[in-house]
């Protein structure tokens, strides 16, 4: 196992990478590395056998976070998703490629090309058959006005290798959630728009 102590900065260059990232880690790293180890074993979360072998650790307003990668690691995608949802006090759990924009201002854009806005899509219930997914998830993107990127994304899944690549190109094109996380949501976007006057 490898623990790495990075920076802010080093999370800003991680474009294209995704991970789970928990807040206010407090204590042994190892500790936990080998406890969320267990806990996703647990809920099932971890397929073949795999395991998250490396973590890297920063400092964030004063919190000891760790940030968990993806790479080489097989999950059901679906299943951490909820596991996030349903451990959020506890954790404060969220993706690299949410965490990044939200708290530290947003990738480092190289390139200069302006970051996609991932538009919500409700995939953790659903059938599980990539095809399925695929569908669903092309649909949000053609329906929030990025058909380019729905077609760029389908293509890209089509050639991947394995259904956990599949899965996590999905996760870079739009922000899997439930239904019921996107139902709330569309309630307090029509609750603002009642005291706003647009009703």
């Amino acid at each position: 196992m490898s623990i790495e102590t990075i920076t802010t900065e080093d999370l800003r260059k991680m474009k294209g990478k995704e991970g789970l990232i928990l807040q206010g880690c407090g204590g042994e790293p190892k500790e936990w590395l080998e406890g969320v180890n267990r806990m996703l074993n647990e809920a099932g979360i971890f397929r073949n056998g795999s395991k998250f072998e490396n973590c890297y650790v920063f400092k964030q307003d004063n919190l000891t976070c760790m940030l968990f990668p993806f790479e080489n690691t097989e999950l059901d995608v679906a299943r951490l998703a909820m596991w996030r949802l349903q451990n959020y006090e506890l954790f404060g759990g969220t993706w690299l490629s949410d965490y990044v924009p939200n708290y530290l201002g947003g990738f480092i854009q190289e390139d200069k090309e302006p970051v996609r806005e991932k538009p919500k899509c409700a995939l953790i219930g659903e059938d599980g058959n990539i095809f399925n997914l695929m569908g669903i998830a092309s649909r949000t993107l053609k329906n929030n006005g990025q058909k380019a990127e729905a077609k760029e994304m389908c293509d890209r899944i089509t050639s991947s290798g394995s259904y956990h690549e599949a899965l996590g190109i999905i996760g870079e094109y739009v922000d899997i959630c439930s239904k019921e996380e996107l139902d709330e949501e569309y309630d307090e976007e029509m609750d603002m728009g009642m005291e706003g006057g647009m009703c």
